[in-house]
């Protein structure tokens, strides 16, 4: 039953970011005006930079939901040692790999507007 909730809360949190999406316009009003920006790669780069920073926001809120999940383990420990280190073990965790993604963030985030930075300079 404990999988079943668990599984059920994952899937409802990775579906909001898609149904939040689905009250936009797909992105077709880049196509008003013949506005394509055919012949530069920036759309390329933008729509990968689109996909790390889905990923990312995606990998920060697991680790988010870890550390709520760690927190109520070890408000409901009861005193137990045992779920205590269980606890702590889990939100430190979730707290390196907050720092990872958050350094993988700023790396990605500087490689992109860098890389349009010149792929304008050039064009």
């Amino acid at each position: 039953m404990k999988k079943l909730i668990n599984s059920a809360v994952i899937a409802g949190l990775s579906l909001a970011p898609t149904l939040a999406l689905a009250q936009t316009n797909g992105g077709l009003s880049n196509l008003e005006g013949g506005n394509l920006n055919l012949g530069t790669n920036l759309d390329l780069i933008q729509t990968i930079g689109q996909i790390i920073n889905f990923l990312l926001g995606f990998l920060g809120v697991i680790a988010l939901v870890l550390i709520l999940y760690a927190g109520f383990l070890w408000m409901t420990a009861a005193g137990n040692e045992e779920n205590i280190a269980k606890a702590k073990k889990i939100i430190g965790a979730a707290v390196i790999g907050l720092v990872i993604i958050l350094a993988a963030f700023a790396i990605a985030n500087f490689i992109i507007s860098n890389l349009s930075q010149s792929l304008n300079a050039n064009i």
